[in-house]
This record gives structure tokens, C-alpha cells and sequence, in this order.
């Protein structure tokens, strides 16, 4: 009896480890409603051809949110060297659908944003 309760203890304890370390391509944001996913099967993004025009166009530039000597949150995101010091907080605003701001980022520069920085955040 009890080397039956002690294997359904261990077996019931493998299968909620696994279970909880499993990786998922959804993010949520606490629970304050906004949740975005993403995929990067099929994609190597890369910094200088996919993600700076993102930057440009959505986030400092264009938007003049992060451009250069911005003082918002987050400072400038217009070099490398910049946005690799935040990736991981803007890996999560992206994903909890609090940046950008005007919200008009596509689900193809989710994926190429998030999918870079979660290969390391090479700078090629």
C-alpha cells in the first residue's frame, strides 16, 4: 500500500513539473488584459533588416517616443546598445500589449521583435 501512494506521489510530481516548466509561445500580462502571442517558426529576425525598422517606425522615430535624448520610460531605443539594455522590458510590454502606445505594431514585428530577442539578441 504505501510503495503504491509513494509511486502515484512521484508520478503526479513529474507530471506537474513538466508540466509547469513547459515553454509556450503566448504571453499574458498579469491578468490586466492584454495578451499578445507570438511564433517564430520559419524566422531568423535580424537586427540591422528587422528589427531597427521596427524601432524607427514604431517606437522612436516616427512615433518620437524613444528617439533620441527621450526621457520616457524606457529612454531612447535607437541603437543596439540601447534596446539590448531593455530587451527584456520591452520583450514584455510588446507582449502584454502596453507598447507601443498607438498599439499599431503588426503580428509580423511581434515576431521578428520577440523572436529576436529570445535567440539572444544577436547583432548582425
Amino acid at each position: 500500500m504505501k510503495k503504491t501512494t509513494a509511486l502515484t506521489a512521484l508520478i503526479t510530481s513529474y507530471v506537474l513539473l513538466f508540466t509547469a516548466c513547459s515553454k509556450s509561445d503566448t504571453a499574458t500580462d498579469g491578468g490586466t488584459g492584454g495578451t499578445r502571442t507570438f511564433s517564430c517558426a520559419g524566422i531568423t529576425p535580424k537586427f540591422a533588416t528587422d528589427v531597427q525598422p521596427i524601432l524607427t517606425t514604431v517606437c522612436s522615430i516616427n512615433s518620437n517616443c524613444h528617439a533620441g535624448g527621450s526621457s520616457n520610460s524606457g529612454g531612447p531605443f535607437t541603437s543596439y546598445a540601447e534596446v539590448n539594455a531593455k530587451k527584456s522590458n520591452i520583450r514584455a510590454a510588446i507582449l502584454a500589449g502596453t507598447m507601443p502606445q498607438s498599439g499599431s505594431i503588426s503580428q509580423a514585428q511581434i515576431n521578428a521583435f520577440i523572436c529576436w530577442i529570445d535567440s539572444g539578441a544577436p547583432n548582425n
